[in-house]
């Protein structure tokens, strides 16, 4: 996975996702707006007939009081907990 900060402030985090679609960008938003210290969260995919970027860029805001990365990094944490999770579970039905 390739990752390119576009935009990073002490409040807000602008990330763009290399190769990424609609189906990892909404789980990877829900699991950020799991998040008590996360304002906003969202994405951005325009098409590639559009001239716009193909890669999604990730937006988030937080409320001051934890760094927008380590908000992205507690929420890939908790994806991959769930997905493993996720695994156990169907492998055990």
């Amino acid at each position: 996975m390739e990752l390119r900060v576009t935009e990073h402030t002490d409040e807000e985090l602008a990330i763009e996702i290399a190769g990424e679609d609609h189906t990892f960008m909404n789980v990877l938003k829900g699991t950020l707006l799991e998040q008590d210290a996360i304002q906003a969260a969202t994405y951005d995919i325009n098409p590639e007939q559009s001239g716009g970027q193909t890669d999604p860029i990730l937006t988030l805001k937080t409320d001051g009081t934890v760094e927008p990365i380590d908000a992205l990094d507690a929420a890939a944490g908790d994806l991959r907990s769930k997905a493993s999770a996720f695994r156990d579970a169907f492998e055990a039905a």
